[in-house]
């Protein structure tokens, strides 16, 4: 990995000296139309996703040693790590939608072995399938977004999309009488599949439920890779989603919801590593946010920055649940930041670029989408901004009160848990600070590429780029006072955290007894799983379960093998019966049969 890793700085040098360059690994498919062959597109957007995919990866394989050391089937797991990479990797870079789907597919089956790999836990094996049945539902979508790509464009080439996409800007689907704008019907068919990839609300159900695994495969898919496929997606085919305004307004619509259904949920978790998980689900729903507010630099900023931040999240959450032996639930922590020192700075580091503090990776990233979304002239585009800001208020919410429980509260752990509790070893700790390095600087260091004029020309060869629309437009139109409102906002959960758990730590009980409704209402994450559960799972089982008895049972096995062996038996019996053990009656039905026999042949003849 680390060999892979120094090959990916070395590609992503050359693509900015040399330009865009495909590297053709030998032919494919030829069929009529279709042709196209294994090739890698190495552009500055594939090539910085790349290393950051090797980047992280690397790390996590470095954490997987310590963490996985008395894991029996170590090697497997190393092996499983590699191979999601590699997809990713084939996904990131793939110059045509067909590899890109491979990659895709090739992802989703690692990601069920990962989540399913410790398959002596029931909760485990649940989970993996039930991630991989909800990742077949959006990669229906990709399927058929892929069809009508092809039907309109001729060509599943990426390069040669973009060529043509001026020219079916006015094409039209003909469909039972309605006319479907063509670009719009392959905009929201992708944005189905990226919905399940990416974990968006409706399809964000299998997100938490992979926490079953092992800690590194909660880091690797959500940080740098799995979730964060959907977004690529689009932006990579983000001058489609620019020709379609309601498109637009759908992906925007959909982030919002996601970015405070998911940050509400978080509040209410006790699972540390639930809790982060989460906070992917919003975090991705700004990146979604940003792509209907047409900032697709700014959506590939925030995907780079939460890459870092997140997975020091989850690898610190790992550092935690090792040191505690094996206890996820944060009401069985406490007092832990003078017993873990280093695992405690790494993860209010994280916490702090996840919350969107200032100077810190993740408030470059996020302020600027959020102030992206005020300028935008989207209907409702307030209604959105709002969202945001009060996802903002939540993360800072859930994030500290995460903090509290783990580090600073009067400790509820076991007195023999607590006994054993000590800091990871040093290939552990590692990763935890190289990623708080990056959490810090990133966001920092890199801004400018993303919103300033200067550098934004640079990558309107590979997505959409608006380029009235920079650092200096920006600081003359958001008000002052709306360019405030979220740190206003992480203030506020902060004072609200200080209020609620070190004040007054009796109004909870209250809130729990006066407010009952709402506070089960996202206790229970707004009752999406009780809904599919009766809409969707129980009515599938039962119908399952009927076609199982009255067509299964009944019909195919009562007429096929056991209506057959019926048949059998009742005629062997009959035969049995004319086996009397007398000769003679042996002889005379030799005669009558002979005699059958010769007049029937006498007849025809």
């Amino acid at each position: 990995m680390i060999l892979s890793t120094s090959f990916s700085v070395v590609s992503l040098i050359s693509t900015k000296i040399y330009g865009e360059s495909i590297i053709s690994l030998g032919a494919w498919l030829d069929s009529g139309n279709l042709s196209f062959d294994w090739s890698l597109q190495l552009n500055l957007l594939t090539s910085s996703m790349v290393l950051m995919v090797n980047f992280v990866s690397t790390l996590i394989h470095i954490y997987s040693v310590g963490y996985m050391e008395k894991d029996p089937k170590k090697i497997t797991f190393m092996a499983y790590l590699s191979l999601f990479t590699f997809f990713m990797l084939l996904l990131v870079s793939s110059s045509n939608l067909i590899q890109l789907f491979l990659g895709w597919e090739g992802v989703g089956l690692t990601s069920y072995l990962l989540i399913g790999f410790w398959n002596y836990k029931d909760k485990a094996n649940k989970a993996a399938l039930k991630a991989f049945i909800v990742n077949r539902i959006g990669d229906f979508g990709i399927l058929l977004g892929l069809f009508t790509i092809f039907i309109v464009f001729g060509t599943l080439n990426i390069n040669e999309i973009k060529i043509l996409i001026n020219s079916q800007n006015d094409s039209y689907f003909n469909f039972l009488s309605f006319e479907i704008h063509s670009l719009t019907l392959i905009s929201l068919l992708l944005f189905i599949g990226c919905m399940g990839k990416s974990a968006q609300f409706g399809l964000h159900v299998w997100l938490p439920d992979a926490m079953e695994g092992p800690t590194p495969v909660s880091a690797l898919i959500h940080a740098a890779t799995m979730v964060t496929a959907g977004v690529f997606l689009l932006i990579v085919m983000s001058p489609i989603i620019e020709a379609s305004e309601f498109s637009g307004n759908f992906i925007l619509a959909v982030g919002s919801l996601t970015c405070v259904f998911a940050s509400s949920v978080a509040i209410f978790q006790n699972d540390i590593k639930r809790i982060i998980a989460y906070s992917t689900c919003s975090q991705l729903g700004y990146m979604f946010m940003a792509i209907g507010a047409s900032a697709y630099s700014l959506a590939y900023f925030h995907l780079l920055s939460h890459a870092f931040f997140k997975a020091l999240l989850f690898l610190g959450a790992g550092s935690v649940i090792h040191s505690m032996s094996d206890e996820q639930n944060i009401k069985k922590m406490g007092g832990l930041y003078n017993k873990i020192p280093l695992t405690y700075i790494t993860m209010l580091v994280g916490s702090f670029s996840l919350m969107g503090l200032p100077f810190l990776s993740g408030y470059y990233s996020k302020d600027l989408i959020l102030e992206m979304i005020y300028l935008n002239d989207y209907n409702y585009t307030f209604l959105f901004f709002v969202a945001g800001i009060v996802s903002v208020l939540f993360t800072s919410i859930y994030s500290l009160r995460l903090l509290v429980y783990v580090f600073h509260r009067e400790t509820q752990a076991d007195e023999k848990v607590l006994a054993h509790v000590h800091e990871s070893p040093l290939i552990m700790i590692l990763p935890l600070i190289i990623l708080s390095i990056f959490a810090i600087f990133f966001g920092m260091f890199a801004n400018s590429l993303f919103i300033d004029i200067k550098y934004l020309s640079i990558w309107s060869d590979f997505l959409y780029v608006d380029e009235s629309i920079d650092s200096n437009f920006i600081t003359q139109n958001v008000p002052f006072i709306m360019k405030k409102l979220p740190l206003i906002m992480i203030l506020l959960g902060c004072f609200i955290i200080f209020f609620l758990y070190f004040s007054l730590k009796k109004i909870i009980p209250l809130i729990k007894k006066h407010l009952s409704f709402l506070y089960n209402f996202f206790k229970h994450k707004w009752y999406v799983d009780q809904l599919y559960e009766r809409i969707i799972v129980k009515p599938t089982f039962y119908l399952g379960k009927g076609f199982w008895k009255s067509v299964d049972q009944e019909l195919i096995d009562n007429l096929g093998p056991n209506g057959f062996s019926r048949v059998v038996l009742s005629l062997s019996f009959l035969i049995s019966k004319l086996q009397s053990g007398y000769l003679y009656h042996y002889v005379l039905s030799i005669i009558i049969g002979l005699t059958c026999l010769i007049s029937l042949y006498t007849y025809i003849f």
